[in-house]
């Protein structure tokens, strides 16, 4: 049964759910991964408002469930591991079409005291920041795009390739297309069960595509999901990437949306684009008319908040780097010469800068707009989007003005022309400007959150200080 026209309702659900017996529930981890688990009809419709105990864990271990070195605030041995209170979403409804249409619906995370949202429920993150626009009457719109990687499984009928991963290197597992051809039309034809599967998929999942190609690498594809309203974009975007690893698993294909699987090659990045808008839905971030007396052309479309808006995530990109890239592998992307960002820079329509203005005069109005490109497809959509506006709302608060001249057409990032500062190179020095105590992110988010997802990060640059590589038993263990 298809859901009621407009917003559903608990007293609405036995109806909805007439030939069910059973709902899939999943919350989103700080790492962005998918944490359910499916319950009876009956169970869901008893918890439907009130929530469930849901083990907080989630938010004690990592994404391989070993827990934190260091035990943090959440979750931890001395509360217990206790439960928090989940409560689903009834707004998310959909059903999982490759999983015979079972409903399912995400929920989000509570403290079971105060009832207020977890410090790292990334869905509440980013509800806590949009409540801030919708105070003063206002919304935010968001678009994102995700290139991944695929590879096909070596012994063809694997949904997964981790047995072949525990006797054999990473570099061993076969791409699904080779060689470099973005926007290919060709390349899609081998495998046009897995590829057009993946965008039918998606619409009926509603988390639907509008772009969706090859992009420049082996087995690399490019997906930009439909502009949508900004909380919603976010758990579209988590969506998607569950959608693409159950259809590939259908399929032998496994798409890895690591930040930089290949040395050599260009990564794999999670661009967002985002403007604010009114209750009636116009864009504030575009001017009425063009502004020929602007300091700089590149803002001549920009209104006032506008300019506002992109001067505070530009001031506060540095200090929210761990939430835009947060993981070691995430500083591979990030750095010259592989048409990734790398410091604080701006300018219209350039796709080498941090963030690429899209608006008048080489857009309409409407579609006015800014894209951080810092993202990788390894970050969590929540964390990006709640970055993105805490850091440009406290722009306009502030009336901040732009630090630095944009980018001209044919300047490079980190050239002479490129005033901006160098951001973080590596996750470790990332979260230690974020954890630090006159950290924009502490202003924006609170010590709470900081306190907690720094700590997760922390964890990740220990293991990886700890962990041997390939890397170096090639190069010393014959000769040092």
């Amino acid at each position: 049964m298809s859901p009621p026209a407009g917003k559903l309702t608990a007293a609405a659900l036995p109806g909805l759910l007439e030939h069910d017996n059973c709902v899939k529930l999943a919350g989103i981890d700080v790492d962005g991964i998918l944490r359910g688990k499916i319950v009876s009809k009956k169970k869901f419709l008893s918890i439907a408002e009130a929530g469930f105990g849901f083990c907080s864990v989630i938010f004690g271990w990592d994404m391989h469930d070993q827990t934190y070195m260091r035990e943090l605030g959440v979750s931890n041995a001395a509360n217990g591991y206790r439960d928090m209170l989940a409560i689903p979403d009834l707004d998310t409804f959909r059903r999982i079409p490759w999983e015979n249409d079972v409903p399912f619906f995400l929920v989000s995370f509570f403290d079971p005291e105060t009832r207020k949202p977890i410090a790292a429920c990334p869905r509440g993150l980013l509800k806590t920041q949009l409540d801030r626009l919708r105070a003063r009457g206002y919304g935010a719109m968001a678009g994102a795009e995700y290139e991944f990687y695929t590879f096909r499984n070596p012994d063809g009928d694997s949904a997964s390739p981790a047995a072949f991963l525990q006797h054999n290197p990473p570099h061993q597992l076969p791409s699904l297309t080779e060689g470099m051809f973005g926007y290919s039309l060709t390349r899609p034809v081998h495998n046009k069960d897995w590829y057009y599967n993946v965008y039918d998929v998606c619409a009926k999942f509603d988390c639907d595509i509008e772009g969706w190609h090859t992009e420049s690498g082996p087995g690399v594809f490019e997906a930009a999901l439909e502009f949508n309203e900004v909380a919603k974009m976010a758990d579209r975007a988590s969506l998607f990437k569950y959608a693409v690893k159950s259809v590939g698993a259908d399929h032998g294909v496994t798409p890895c949306f690591m930040a930089k699987p290949k040395q050599g090659l260009p990564g794999n990045s999670g661009h967002m684009h985002i403007s604010i808008v009114d209750k009636d839905g116009k864009n504030l971030l575009a001017r009425d008319e063009l502004d020929e007396s602007a300091e700089w052309k590149d803002i001549a479309g920009l209104s006032d908040l506008g300019r506002h808006f992109l001067a505070g995530v530009l001031e506060g990109l540095p200090d929210v780097m761990p939430l835009l890239a947060p993981t070691v592998n995430s500083y591979k992307r990030l750095v010259e010469n592989f048409w990734a960002p790398v410091t604080v820079s701006w300018g219209i329509e350039h796709r080498a800068a941090s963030i690429r203005i899209i608006s008048p005069p080489t857009s309409k109005p409407s579609a006015t707009r800014l894209e951080v490109r810092v993202p990788g497809a390894d970050s969590n959509p929540h964390f990006v989007l709640a970055a993105i506006l805490g850091c440009g709302w406290r722009g306009v608060e502030k009336k901040l003005a732009i630090p630095c001249p944009p980018l001209a057409m044919g300047q490079d990032v980190g050239g002479e022309a490129d005033k901006g500062d160098r951001l973080a190179k590596s996750l470790k020095e990332a979260t230690e400007r974020f954890m630090r105590k006159q950290s924009i992110a502490r202003q924006v988010f609170g010590d709470d959150f900081v306190d907690h997802f720094g700590g997760t990060r922390e964890n990740e640059v220990r293991l990886f200080d700890e962990a041997v590589t390939d890397w170096e038993m090639k190069r010393y263990i014959e000769t040092v």
